[in-house]
């Protein structure tokens, strides 16, 4: 009782410092404030949510049961079923789900100021994201495995699962296709990231044969390694990047690394999870938890103001960086740091068939997104921490600030923000860059707040340019690892789709299947990778729309099902856990999908592609383009923009009507009409996770 009693005070005093901290961050009135406050105000959420949010979720409205097998210990196949450590199995479905979205989405979105930012990831991700992963993942456990579409056209009828089986794939493709990119442009022409990540590969394979083979379980010995060559090859990869003979080798441009990033997820995708795609994950994630970690700790020690306001002038819609009023464009831009649709994916793809027991499902799913959303919170201080007018001219585009430090200058002190041309390029020059002029995506900015921060913690100003570099290698590792995963998703979400044409096609077990599923699924999202690093105008200019948008449709789609199961399960008393963030995703996503289909200049898809069009057909060329040729093209590229948009509005008002129908059947029915796999009894005490 005392110890119970002692635990209560522990968490009281939590609360009371988390509120504090978040009060110091809310309420300041012009003041400057310390980042120290936000990171404390995010950890103390963070604690507090997974220790009885997440606690009354796993015990009251899921009811998790270790007696029950789980389909990776009732199906283990060695292959894609494989009963795994729950440690292990978190670094993998961690590694997985942070991509690029908790990176780029918060920095994006510091445009409007910090405090928006902040309560959004704060709050969507404890009612929100970490909701749907652990209840997606949940979901799936209790149905051997199966993906979300499939879990859709099981609990919702076929029509309505055959509808999200197309439309998910079609987001996923998207979500893809974004990531890849951000990894071809990360490092392209960058020998020392392209060195470290591809010495990833072997080290992992090692390590799977190691923890499977040689000595299974010994999950320390090999974590040890892994952590040392890591470090190693981080540390060899400058001199790589500075020798002549060593630096054509790992020095490719965009276009080649774009074809290898193919190849290596076609080949990730058919290997057993266990030899390389778990044991990278799992890698990748002692880099990605290390600095994350060591930049907080950064926090701590330089304690740097945030100098960019609590809001700014741009909550109106017409920021440089992305357009679109703050209602709904901050929930869209920021994503995967407070809820992603992508996470389903995953929570229903490759994790559920590598979970040992229900009860890890907490851990991972709800724990796993946590950890993410602390990655956006650190993301969004160091883009905060850093001078407005620098923030400013790294995001905003050539056509708006211009292309030279002087015009950048004029441009940006004239938006409130005083800036010189001579801090614009000393800042250039203290990160060892030509230029930081017109970097948007996230990428650049996140990486000189973070060599700031680090550099004034460790090595001072000298040692900038080197943990610039570093942070642009730790963010390119960072979403390939999701590439990998999101790719052995897509491969059974295509399996699902060809199984009902014909049976043996989707079949997990069957090579030629695998082969086919994983071609089609490759060739799909390499393509607009290809296609994005040899036409200037496409990439990410096209894509990242696309995928802000349906990313968060996904989430509502996936939430949805949670709610008809739990309806179905005859928990109706706890539908607000999953209907309230349902609901609100719906709205915003809706929202943000009519404006970017009806809206005039400069939010709408069709009216860009109608400005850029009348103007190639009287001649004219405008900016960004610099021919009449790239005019028709920026012009088609907002046209299937626009078309796709539409379509991903039709499918997540199809999915709740589909939603809402099932859900009023099972009301009206006095008995559970849920459909999960038979129950199977697990052993006791059996260790599954090393019992091959």
């Amino acid at each position: 009782m005392n110890n119970k009693i002692l635990a209560y005070i522990g968490w009281l005093l939590v609360a009371v410092l988390g509120a504090f901290a978040l009060g110091a961050v809310a309420l300041n009135r012009g003041e400057t404030v310390s980042a120290v406050w936000l990171v404390t105000a995010s950890l103390c959420i963070y604690f507090i949510g997974y220790r009885f949010y997440s606690k009354f979720i796993a015990e009251r409205v899921l009811q998790l049961d270790d007696g029950r097998m789980t389909p990776a210990v009732s199906r283990n196949d060695g292959l894609d079923y494989v009963p795994t450590n729950k440690w292990v199995l978190y670094g993998h479905h961690f590694a997985a789900i942070a991509g690029a979205g908790p990176l780029v989405g918060p920095v994006l979105a510091a445009q409007m100021g910090y405090l928006p930012g902040t309560i959004w990831i704060l709050a969507g991700v404890i009612i929100a994201g970490a909701v749907q992963d652990f209840m997606v993942l949940f979901c799936s456990m209790r149905r051997d495995g199966r993906s979300l579409g499939e879990m859709i056209k099981m609990e919702l009828g076929p029509v309505a699962g055959g509808i999200a089986l197309v439309g998910a794939l079609a987001i996923m493709i998207i979500i893809l296709a974004a990531l890849g990119l951000v990894v071809v442009k990360a490092l392209g022409e960058s020998p020392w990231g392209t060195f470290t990540v591809a010495v990833t590969i072997p080290l992992a394979m090692v390590m799977g044969v190691y923890m499977r083979h040689i000595r299974p379980g010994k999950i320390g010995e090999a974590s040890a390694f892994g952590v040392i060559v890591l470090l190693l090859a981080i540390w060899y990869g400058q001199h790589v990047a500075e020798d002549a003979t060593l630096r054509p080798l790992f020095d490719y441009p965009a276009p080649q690394l774009a074809w290898a990033i193919i190849i290596y997820g076609a080949v990730a995708s058919m290997l057993p999870v266990w030899l390389l795609l778990a044991p990278r994950d799992y890698l990748s994630t002692f880099l990605k938890i290390g600095v994350v970690t060591a930049l907080a700790i950064g926090i701590y020690l330089v304690a740097p103001d945030l100098k960019m306001p609590a809001t700014t002038r741009f909550i109106d819609g017409t920021g440089p960086v992305f357009s679109g009023t703050l209602f709904p464009f901050l929930f869209i831009t920021i994503a995967c740091g407070a809820v992603s649709g992508f996470h389903a994916l995953i929570s229903s793809g490759t994790t559920p068939k590598m979970i040992e027991r229900e009860s890890h499902a907490r851990f991972i799913g709800y724990g796993g997104m946590l950890t993410e959303s602390f990655v956006a919170i650190m993301a969004l201080t160091a883009a905060c921490v850093l001078d407005p007018g620098i923030y400013f001219a790294m995001n905003s585009p050539a056509a708006i600030i211009g292309n030279t430090a002087e015009k950048a200058s004029e441009v940006i002190s004239n938006w409130g923000w005083a800036i010189t041309p001579e801090m614009i390029t000393q800042t250039a020059k203290d990160i060892g860059e030509n230029t930081i002029l017109n970097r948007a995506g996230g990428a650049p900015t996140l990486a000189v707040g973070m060599a700031q921060i680090m550099a004034a913690a460790v090595g001072g100003q000298t040692l900038q340019a080197f943990w610039y570099h570093f942070a642009i290698l730790f963010e390119a590792l960072f979403i390939l690892t999701a590439v990998d995963a999101g790719t052995r998703a897509g491969r059974f979400m295509i399996q699902d789709l060809l199984g009902n044409v014909y049976a043996p096609l989707g079949r997990t077990d069957s090579v030629v299947a695998n082969v086919i599923a994983t071609v089609l699924c490759v060739s799909m999202w390499g393509y607009f990778v290809y296609q994005g690093t040899v036409d200037p105008l496409g990439g990410v200019n096209t894509i990242w729309p696309l995928f802000g948008i349906g990313n968060q449709m996904l989430a509502g789609i996936a939430l949805l099902l949670c709610t008809t199961v739990l309806i179905k399960m005859k928990r109706e008393r706890y539908i607000w856990v999953t209907l309230v963030p349902t609901a609100w995703l719906l709205v915003c996503t809706l929202t943000a999908g009519w404006q970017k289909i009806f809206s005039p200049l400069p939010v709408g898809f069709f009216a860009i592609a109608q400005k850029y069009s009348d103007a190639a057909a009287a001649g004219t060329v405008l900016a960004p383009a610099k021919t009449i040729a790239e005019m028709e093209r920026v012009a088609f590229n907002n046209y299937l923009c626009g078309s796709i948009t539409a379509m991903f509005v039709l499918l997540v008002a199809a999915m709740a009507v589909f939603a809402i129908r099932m859900s009023l059947q099972a009301i009206r029915n006095p008995n559970p009409t849920v459909k999960e796999s038979p129950y199977q009894t697990a052993q006791p005490g059996v260790d599954y996770a090393t019992a091959h």
